[in-house]
């Protein structure tokens, strides 16, 4: 028995003792290949997945790594069970292999004759395939090699995909060597990629496709544009919104040696398409009368690179429409892979698998996001609101706690004490948000905000012409607001971990006087408000950030004092 920080168990649980002196160095050891089931204040729980052990198997982790960490950290033996379990589920990645051939066009290798006869017998693979050749090899259907590994990562067989990709129409991008001042009039300045960017392209572009894992803040823009330099083809990139799809333009613009007009815009707003194209997530997937009806964009250019911006949060159908993409290069990035409609399969299936993730404490050591100081507020309802919520049905009472009027007065004594930061106001309730907005006399930006008034009060928040916004969900993502130092957030979209993370990273862009950011989350005591947030903040601490909780009793004699 050694004294490890870590219980390892026979349930494939991870135990984790926080207050441990190697609990830190434990937690980024096990990180590439276990998930965090439960973050309380001195146990956290991790669990062994399939497709965790697969994401690192394709990342270039080896069971033997694996075993190794669990043996090292872990304070009494390991059961011998559960290593020889890892090392089997990471030895199913690779034993099918999707590979092009000359004759047949793609075929599905195995290595393993078993193998290969378990999934065929299968009646999900049925008309995904052709003409067995031999023992280890038989005929796929080009146009449903996505498809196929869908159904092969459901079967517990996940393949390989080494079969290639089309070159796509050249389109030569560059990484300009010096990036224009911000200001007018300020001089341009030199700038390279930081070496964990680097790092990500490179893994991305030896595995052909897949995804990038950077905290918010990190940089994923530069990683798709370290992408595209790479490929030097004509790309699409698909993005959450138009703000985000400007957001994009301008840095490319900044970055690359793209101009505007290489780069189209297809959105609500504009539907133009040129050698580089930025698309909304919502208008490919606008239906009428049942149709798809901007699907041709797919198919407008011979793209050679598909990049994913927040692929944590695509829709249904653009995984349907990425299963027919298989033969151009795919380029996912995201702040965090949790998707909380359970469908991380088919992101590793038709995006692909995990190529990089930097956990967000190695990059906050390195200089290039902030750190972060996270609050949980708490705050006692009143005895009406208590009777309220404690005789309301089932589907009111988050609302209703989420909206507490104590809230108000909460995110008044907060903002109080930052009286020199920028300051967002982050919540899901537009009623609430718009009483917030007139107490605290901020602008308000919503889904209801046109596009060019959020652009005009961004740049103003940017320039600190306001120190103050007020914002809806809207802002979750893909927002850059760099001076930013101070979230608040009031209610969420219920248990959300990738909501938190978000939320998060909106302030952790790092500081030019370098000080720390700060975020904080005002919860209602005592019902599922409390509870959501338990849930919401898994991620987080997953990357190492501690929750302090402070009773809002508490702010009020601060403010005294």
């Amino acid at each position: 028995m050694t004294d490890g920080p870590l219980i390892v168990q026979s349930d494939k649980t991870l135990l984790l003792e926080v207050d441990h002196p190697r609990a830190g160095e434990a937690r980024r050891a096990i990180a590439p290949f276990a998930e965090l089931e439960r973050a309380p204040e001195h146990m956290h729980t991790y669990r062994l997945t399939p497709l965790g052990l697969w994401n690192a198997r394709a990342a270039g982790h080896d069971a033997e790594q694996v075993v190794d960490t669990l043996i090292e950290f872990s304070r009494y033996p390991v059961p011998h069970a559960l290593l020889v379990d890892v090392a089997e589920t990471m030895s199913r990645y690779g034993r099918l292999q999707l590979a092009s051939d000359p004759v047949h066009g793609l075929v599905l290798t195995a290595t393993d004759r078993a193998v290969l006869a378990e999934v065929l017998k299968s009646k999900r693979t049925a008309g995904l395939v052709g003409a067995r050749l031999d023992d280890l090899t038989v005929v796929v259907h080009p146009s449903e090699r996505g498809h196929l590994k869908q159904v092969l990562v459901k079967l517990g067989w996940p393949a390989e995909d080494l079969a290639g990709y089309v070159d796509g129409e050249k389109h030569p991008i560059e990484l300009s060597p010096t990036v224009p001042g911000r200001a007018p009039g300020e001089p341009s300045r030199p700038w390279e990629m930081r070496p964990y960017q680097e790092h990500a392209v490179d893994g991305f572009w030896h595995g052909g496709s897949g995804v990038v894992v950077l905290p918010c803040g990190a940089g994923k823009t530069i990683v798709g544009a370290g992408a595209m330099a790479k490929s030097g083809t004509t790309t699409l990139i698909l993005v959450t919104n138009t703000v985000s799809a400007r957001q994009w333009r301008d840095e490319l613009v900044r970055r690359t040696s793209l101009t505007e007009e290489e780069i189209g815009e297809y959105s609500g707003a504009r539907k133009e398409i040129k050698p580089v194209t930025i698309a909304t997530y919502q208008v490919l997937t606008t239906k009428r009368k049942g149709v798809y009806t901007h699907l041709e964009l797919l198919d407008a250019r011979d793209w050679g690179l598909v990049v994913y911006d927040e692929v944590h949060l695509l829709p249904a159908p653009i995984f349907r429409m990425t299963a027919d993409l298989q033969a151009r290069r795919r380029l996912g990035l995201t702040a965090t892979l949790v998707r909380e409609d359970g469908r991380e399969d088919e992101v590793f299936s038709l995006i692909g698998p995990k190529r990089y993730d930097a956990p967000w404490k190695d990059i906050e050591a390195q200089g290039y996001i902030a750190p972060a100081d996270c609050v949980e507020v708490r705050l006692t309802l009143p005895e009406s609101e208590r009777m309220v919520y404690a005789t309301a049905e089932p589907e009111d009472k988050y609302r209703l706690a989420a909206s507490a009027t104590g809230k108000k007065r909460v995110v008044e004594q907060i903002v109080a004490q930052h009286p020199d930061d920028q300051i967002l106001v982050i919540g899901q309730y537009l009623d609430q948000l718009q009483e917030l907005s007139d107490h605290l006399d901020a602008p308000l930006i919503t889904g209801a905000t046109t596009v060019r008034e959020r652009q005009r009060l961004f740049e103003a928040f940017r320039s600190g012409e306001i120190s103050r916004l007020v914002v809806s969900k809207v802002a979750n993502f893909s927002i850059d607001l760099p001076e930013a130092s101070v979230a608040i957030q009031v209610s969420g979209s219920f248990g959300s971990r990738q909501e938190e993370a978000q939320r998060l990273g909106r302030v952790m862009r790092p500081k030019q006087d370098g000080r720390t950011a700060h975020f904080y989350a005002v919860v209602a005591r005592d019902t599922v408000d409390q509870d959501f947030a338990a849930h919401r903040q898994r991620f987080l601490a997953e990357q190492g950030y501690a929750y302090r909780i402070v009773d809002a009793e508490d702010l009020d004699a601060a403010e005294a004092a």
